[in-house]
């Protein structure tokens, strides 16, 4: 397995960013890559769908995307099977992004190395260039092959850090190939933070909506030479269902008018 460093240097960043997966997921292929089996477990199109993560160190609500219902249905169904609970934020990377999913981390014993586990297919890439790597968002870890194909439980979510014009810049040359960063993503990149020298490489599914502070308090916990929290930080995932999403999107709405109200 091979490892990511925090964007402290960036030179050294660049040349090994495609590690946030476990090595074999691209290898563990059925005939559930195919479309087909997602069509019937995302729901009504007009529904947004929220799971919990809850830990030691708090709890984060998280809204899924309807942009991208093979990743968004896939967690879904690993949340409802209980298939999340136990498992472990396996690796943490201060600054950059904290990462779980691995099936293999539960009853883990002290210092075993994690990231290989979980079920035995991929989810096709939905990238979408709406859809970057700012603070707080989930996103799918995967194996380093050409069509990006995710593995179907491991994901991070992002700490990351801000940037400058002058970092970003260098992002666009060395890690994006050219690319631009669309304006609107710079905005975010200097003000919340985020790691865009990942994206268009990994899906990005979903992000935080309630709970940013599970992220930073789980970035700040100390870890060992492989990144593996000393101290288990054991993750339990739920979907949140009917009135539970009817008060969180009432207290969002809320919350969102408040905000525009202060900067008037």
């Amino acid at each position: 397995m091979k490892y990511i460093i925090p964007f402290l240097l960036i030179t050294i960043l660049f040349s090994s960013c495609a590690v946030l997966k476990p090595d074999a997921s691209a290898k563990k292929t059925t005939q559930e890559n195919k479309p087909n089996f997602f069509n019937n477990l995302f729901g009504k199109k007009d529904q947004n769908m929220y799971v919990r993560i809850s830990t030691p160190k708090g709890s984060s609500i998280i809204r899924l995307y309807r942009e991208t219902p093979k990743h968004t249905a896939n967690f879904i169904k690993l949340a409802k099977s209980g298939y999340f609970n136990g498992t472990l934020f396996h690796r943490v990377i201060k600054n950059f992004m904290i990462q779980g999913g691995d099936p293999d981390s539960k009853h883990a014993k002290p210092g075993q190395l994690l990231g290989e586990g979980g079920p035995k297919y991929t989810i096709p890439a939905e990238l979408n260039p709406d859809l970057f790597h700012k603070k707080g968002v989930l996103a799918a870890a995967r194996d380093d092959t050409p069509d990006k194909a995710s593995s179907a439980s491991q994901f991070y979510l992002v700490q990351g850090k801000t940037y400058t014009d002058e970092e970003l810049d260098r992002v666009e040359k060395i890690k994006l190939n050219g690319r631009k960063i669309p304006a609107n993503h710079r905005t975010v990149y200097k003000t919340i933070g985020g790691a865009p020298f990942l994206d268009m490489n990994y899906t990005v599914f979903g992000e935080i909506v309630s709970g940013y502070d599970m992220v930073d308090k789980i970035a700040d916990t100390e870890t060992d030479r492989n990144d593996r929290p000393v101290k288990d930080i054991v993750m339990q995932v739920s979907v949140l269902k009917g009135k539970e999403v009817r008060n969180l999107e009432k207290q969002l709405t809320q919350e969102s008018f408040r905000r525009k109200l202060i900067m008037k």
